[in-house]
Parts: structure tokens; sequence; C-alpha cells
């Protein structure tokens, strides 16, 4: 792959986690911010970021990316920008899109299997941090924002694509494969570069991370980030769904 306000609603309150047992919350503040951009001054700062990013690691396919993408702003999309809290400055940025108006864009390469394809999906693409000793904290605290976003949506699977060595890093997340053995393959929205396609069961993350005891287990469902805020613009939002019945999805078994 290469890539939350107070007002957080997948959080009922500041103290507890819906569908886990009401464990409760510890609070913690964050050196950055993490939101959802709104105009074009935000998506400006998340494009300046990722090209940063971008240019470090490939600086090819880093040209492409200097302004802003049509998908950026379209439907069933929201771009997510950290922001340091000393001086506004962007730090981290990724991108996030859900099958609802239309295929993931990792669907231009491929075809995904047919147990992916009634599922509501979110890809995550364009992840940028700086290279500040806060990066390795931005990484981790973008990805909770995106977990969350997928709670928020009703998101079953969270899927994406990896190149090398990014891939070992959603290894770690306990992301699996979803064609085992096939390996690495181009990818049109990344310049054509060999990636892994690696998926997650948003519904399974909690009983996965405990077993596992994963440090992601208490970032997540044992810590409030007042700071990570996946609240969206409504130009931004799916199509309104009927809820969910109560230990279902929400029962954080993912």
């Amino acid at each position: 792959m290469m890539s939350v306000s107070h007002s957080l609603s997948v959080l009922p309150s500041r103290k507890r986690f819906p569908g886990v047992n009401e464990i409760p919350m510890k609070e913690e503040s964050l050196p950055f911010t993490i939101r959802a951009v709104s105009n074009a001054s935000d998506l400006e700062k998340a494009v300046l970021i990722r090209h940063a990013a971008y240019k470090r690691h490939v600086p090819g396919f880093a040209e492409a990316l200097k302004t802003p993408e049509k998908l950026d702003s379209e439907q069933g999309v929201v771009v997510l920008l950290a922001e340091s809290k000393l001086d506004g400055s962007p730090i981290g940025t990724m991108r996030i899109q859900t099958n609802d108006f239309k295929p993931l864009t990792l669907e231009q390469s491929v075809t995904l299997p047919q147990w992916l394809s009634g599922p509501r999906l979110a890809e995550a693409t364009r992840l940028g941090v700086t290279q500040e000793r806060v990066g390795r904290m931005v990484t981790t605290a973008l990805f909770k924002a995106f977990f969350l976003y997928c709670r928020q949506q009703r998101v079953d699977w969270m899927v994406i694509t990896a190149r090398a060595p990014v891939d070992r890093h959603y290894d770690r997340l306990l992301f699996k494969d979803v064609y085992p053995g096939l390996g690495y393959i181009p990818f049109k929205h990344v310049g054509n570069m060999p990636h892994r396609v690696m998926s997650f069961n948003v519904n399974a993350a909690h009983d996965l991370w405990a077993a596992a005891e994963h440090p992601l287990f208490n970032f997540v469902f044992t810590t409030y980030h007042e700071d990570i805020n996946v609240s969206t613009p409504a130009l931004h939002r799916r199509r309104p769904s009927p809820p969910l019945m109560a230990e279902q999805r929400f029962v954080m078994s993912a």
C-alpha cells in the first residue's frame, strides 16, 4: 500500500468502546491530531506530505503525486491528515476508499475472490508520514484511524496492497494474503510496482489481537485518543444503512 474531536461517533462515551464488554478506557494525548480533510487547503497539506514520502522511496512515481488526485474528492473517499500540535505542520496522511460507490482502486488490476465480493470493503492507499522521530507513532495512529473509520462506516474487511518491505508491517498487524502463494503483482494505481494484496477482518480484530497479545489491542481498545477524529464531511459519507443489531458487527470478536 502506497500509505481520528471529541465527536468521534464510534465512541458512545469517552470511556468505553462499544461491544467489547464495555471495557473502561484510559485517555491519552498525542503530540499531533488526525482528522479528515474538509477543504482544499487541508488537501494540499496532505498532498505535500504524500509527495514527500513517496519521493524518498519511489521518486519516479512521486512525480505523479505533486497535485491532488481525482479520487481524493470522490464519494466514498476520505483523506486523513495528521498535523503537529506544535506548529500545525502536516506530518502524515492516508486515503481511505470504501466500495459503496465504485470498485476499490486495486480492482483496476486484480479481481477480488468471491468471499470479498459481497461484504463492505475499505482500501487504504497513499500512506505517507514524516521522517521525524514521531513518524512511527503517526503511522500507528493513522492505522487506528483507519480501523475506527471502518467501524464507523460498518466496513467488514480492510484491504490493502503493500510493497516490500512495507508488507512486513501488515504481516505484524495480522493481515493475511488475499491470494496466498501469489506473491507480488503489479498494480496500476501505484505505478505498476509489485505489491501483495492483503486483508483484515474488522470484526475479528479484538479477538485476534487479544489472543496474540498484540500492542495494538491496548492502543485501540483500551485507550481513548481525543486527537484522533474520523468524523467526515457529508460529501464523503456513504449511503445510510440500517442500524446494526447490538452484538453483531460491533462486537469486536472485530
